[in-house]
């Protein structure tokens, strides 16, 4: 398994996955340290592993034709009653890296993100996963909701994450030309 996203630097990285322990501690909600803090570009799919030399390439290629562009990071919300996650703000940019990269892959390989086909594109950092009880959302939610945090940092790159049958690791990153 396999996915793509935008990884925030590494002192951005460092406040969200404290954030991400605190829910695991409090709420039980340990499904988010399954990963590092991302914004998800592609969701998982499966890829033969003797094709990854192409699915590599095409994201190099794919990276080499984008610009470093602003994300922005404020506050947090939900998608009620099972995931918290820090907001990232819909720029055009992060709109449109989104949308070039998922008809990339659909024109060269025909990978499409079936859900996302349905609803647009949410960009969001998960902090309490679906291992949230209702009960442990409230809760979070109470304490969450009117918390304050921003950050601000440029895209710089492409990340391609690789399931290792416990946790997602970073597999490799495609920078931006």
């Amino acid at each position: 398994l396999f996915f793509i996203a935008l990884l925030p630097p590494e002192n951005v990285s460092k406040v969200v996955t404290e954030i991400k322990q605190h829910f695991a501690r409090l709420y039980n909600s340990k499904a988010a340290l399954k990963s590092p803090p991302h914004i998800t570009l592609h969701p998982p799919f499966k890829w033969d592993l003797e094709q990854l030399p192409e699915l590599e390439n095409k994201l190099g290629e794919f990276a080499q034709n984008q610009s470093t562009f602003p994300i922005t990071l404020e506050g947090f919300a939900a998608f009620k009653p099972r995931v918290i996650y820090i907001n990232v703000l819909k720029t055009p940019e992060l709109l449109n890296i989104y949308k070039n990269l998922s008809r990339e892959l659909k024109t060269t390989f025909n990978l499409i993100d079936k859900a996302g086909q349905n609803r647009k594109f949410n960009p969001h950092l998960t902090v309490g996963f679906r291992d949230l009880t209702k009960t442990n959302f409230y809760q979070a939610w109470e304490e969450f909701k009117e918390r304050k945090l921003y950050f601000h940092f440029p895209s710089t790159q492409i990340t391609l994450l690789k399931h290792n049958g416990k946790l997602w690791d970073i597999y490799k990153h495609y920078p931006y030309q």
